[in-house]
């Protein structure tokens, strides 16, 4: 495996990134643990015409699960697999729909540029950052040549000889990509009337004034939705309500939880720890072997970082505490040492007052405040309440506690003050620094003392009993269970809740508050139908019931199904008629007019208005509003216009149009820019829209 390390340490970044392929002679760990053996059909999905099989597209996995084993030096677990996957299938869509539009328009890499890009004066960014001389920090093509050497005295069948072959193929793909983004990118060509146009769009400006009435000063009861005007607005608004293919469930999730008994078996088996723990001869060894989390069985601490479960004024060395219950685990805390440290700590909190300004007045009247807050807390007044009552930084909502701080943390006359006290308390006068004056308690004083702990927990979990308990509960849910309503009837007599999992997809895997749960959805479109309630399904420290509710296709959502959420709309469309209405029997200015219609019209101005701000006060986002004002001549008023989230009635006063430059190259360059960053964004993803994938790997994985 030297190559393979070779490989790793010098490639680092370059290689994940334009690695698609690997070594073929590892297995799949899961290739059938998804019952893939089911299905007839053997297609996972279509890719620009070309029918992915499943063994195409598991080689592909395998390809990224060696990749992975190859940097990680571990195969990769049930986490990382949905990665590896997604991965699997990009590199498909790459090679499907994206690289046969190079060979279209002829971009072509030839042999000269592929020795260029690894040996010659162009050598590729990638291996420039991976063959780095760590001494210089600069690219060392002795390194390089150095591997490539001995990867050519490599066995040809050797996984480095074949690594190293298919990077060099890969690299390929790579710069055709470049090279046809490249020329798509030219093809954004912005004209000086572009550039002009946005130079006024930045800087015309438009005075105005209108009047607005939102939609929700009329009454829901004011309006009457029928059944016409909802299918009037879904057929006019269709394309909002597009939909991927969806299925609904219901479910019931029963949480394996430690049982009180599971509780007292854990506090019981630490108990009979405790003894030996006291008297063991090693603490740190003891701790090491009996916890259940490693990392923290045997820390140094200081005063300020030690835990709050361990009070010093409570512990002596050597004496053992608990079990301790600490959220969902038990523990065994032990002081095994206290030493010195270089370090100091004290712990302190204070109240800031501010000065106003500079002058020696404004600095003489905070002090002076300052000190009358001193005083009522020498006489007896709470300090805390005091923080939070004059406090002027964050601190003051936690009655000034600063907490621990170390030499250092604090600024030098505020640190002095503090490490100076030999006693817990209010200091007697105030400290002044460049934040202000400082009313300072003492809580802790100053301490460089660490503290060596060990720690032995145990968390709770539950008990095979108490697993069974959940199943039996879940298992006994399910029984005789033939359809949704019998589904939340049950729930509903036995206590549970019902949690709705609306427009699930095919490759979803985590659901809801249930987190991972793509057994349920593999259920969901595998074996499922309307009113087919389920098997128990384990995931993993819960067990879950579904009962599936509803289906949409893929196309457009029916009406019946949006028709909750399209409702609103209807009503706003309704309402603004009303609002139209009232307003359109007006007359005068638009304050008399605001006057006239009530409370709920307000009027408004602005003076400064611009064409690209697409927003108007209190309506908000409504670009056709601004877009009318700036279309109005001066001095008129436009018909009241039902917008996003009221009705406008739009006056505008005077438009005020920038003055021509001579030249408008940056805002041609801002275009040019723009129209840039946009292709290059959606190049690809218009390749995949173009490509009419269709993803089946559901049945499978």
């Amino acid at each position: 495996m030297a190559f393979i390390g070779t490989l790793r340490s010098k490639m680092g970044t370059w290689v994940v990134v334009f690695v698609f392929v690997a070594i073929s002679a590892f297995v799949l760990g899961d290739l059938f643990s998804n019952n893939s053996f089911l299905f007839d059909d053997d297609s996972v999905g279509e890719i620009a015409g070309h029918t992915v099989t499943l063994n195409e597209y598991q080689q592909a996995v395998r390809e990224r699960e060696a990749n992975y084993m190859m940097y990680f030096n571990r195969q990769p677990g049930d986490a990382e697999m949905p990665t590896l996957r997604e991965q699997a299938w990009e590199m498909l869509i790459l090679r499907h729909a994206i690289e046969p539009q190079f060979e279209k328009l002829g971009v072509t890499v030839t042999d000269d540029e592929m020795v260029d890009m690894i040996t010659g004066k162009n050598i590729n960014e990638g291996i420039k950052q991976s063959f780095t001389n760590p001494e210089t920090g600069q690219f060392d093509r002795s390194l390089l040549s150095n591997y490539i050497s001995n990867i050519k005295l490599a066995p040809e069948a050797s996984p480095e000889r074949m690594q190293w072959e298919i990077f060099q193929r890969d690299l390929q793909p790579g710069r055709q990509r470049i090279k046809y983004e490249n020329l798509l990118i030219k093809s954004a060509y912005v004209t000086s009337a572009e550039a002009e146009k946005e130079y006024h769009l930045q800087n015309d400006v438009a005075e105005i004034k209108y009047l607005y009435v939102p939609y929700f000063s009329v009454s829901d009861t004011a309006v009457t939705v029928s059944d016409a005007d909802l299918k009037a607005y879904y057929n006019k608004n269709k394309e909002k309500y597009k939909s991927e293919h969806t299925r609904d469930m219901k479910v019931v999730n029963f949480e394996v939880v430690p049982s009180a008994e599971d509780s007292l078996s854990f506090r019981e088996e630490l108990s009979r720890l405790a003894a030996d723990f006291k008297t063991a001869e090693n603490d740190s060894i003891f701790a090491l072997i009996n916890a259940d989390n490693a990392e923290s069985a045997y820390t140094r601490y200081t005063a300020s970082s030690l835990p709050e479960s361990i009070s010093l004024a409570e512990f002596t060395v050597g004496e053992v505490k608990g079990p301790l219950l600490d959220g969902g685990s038990y523990k065994l805390i032990k002081l095994s040492e206290i030493g010195k440290d270089t370090i100091f700590n004290a712990r302190a909190s204070h109240i800031l007052i501010r000065w106003d300004d500079d002058s020696e007045a404004s600095k003489k009247a905070a002090k002076e405040k300052a000190r009358e807050i001193l005083k009522d807390i020498k006489a007896g007044a709470d300090f805390a309440d005091k923080a939070r009552e004059f406090g002027t930084d964050g601190t003051a909502t936690r009655g000034g506690d600063l907490g621990w701080f170390s030499s250092g943390a604090m600024v030098k006359p505020f640190e002095e003050a503090v490490f100076a006290a030999t006693k817990k308390g209010v200091l007697n006068d105030v400290v002044e620094t460049d934040f202000g004056y400082h009313i300072i308690d003492v809580t802790e004083t100053k301490d460089n003392n660490y503290y060596e702990v060990a720690v032995i927990d145990r968390d709770i979990i539950p008990s095979d009993a108490s697993i069974n308990n959940a199943i039996r509960k879940a298992e006994m849910f399910a029984s005789e269970l033939g359809s949704e309503k019998e589904f939340v009837e049950r729930a509903q007599q036995e206590g549970y809740v019902v949690f709705e999992a609306k427009n699930v997809k095919p490759a979803d895997r985590r659901v809801s508050n249930l987190g991972e749960a793509r057994a349920l959805v593999q259920w969901l479109f595998r074996d499922s139908e309307v009113d087919k309630v389920s098997e128990v399904f384990d995931l993993q420290d819960q067990y879950a019931v579904a009962v599936m509710t509803g289906e949409i296709e893929k196309g457009y959502k029916p009406l019946e199904v949006v028709k909750e959420e399209i409702t609103p709309a209807v009503k706003n469309e309704l309402k603004g008629k009303i609002i139209t209405d009232k307003l359109s029997k007006l007359q005068g200015t638009l304050d008399e007019m605001a006057a006239a219609y009530g409370k709920d019209a307000t009027v408004y101005t602005n003076s400064s208005l611009k064409l690209n701000t697409n927003t108007l006060t209190s309506a908000g986002f409504d670009p056709v509003a601004v877009g009318m004002a700036f279309s109005l001549e001066d001095g008129k008023r436009a018909a009241p216009y039902a917008g996003e989230s009221g009705v406008l009635l739009i006056e505008t006063q005077t438009k005020t149009s920038a003055p021509a430059v001579g030249d408008y190259t940056l805002f041609k360059t801002q275009l040019q820019q723009s129209a840039v960053n946009r292709n290059t964004s959606s190049i690809a993803e218009a390749i995949k829209q173009n490509a009419q994938i269709v993803d089946k790997r559901y049945k499978f994985y």
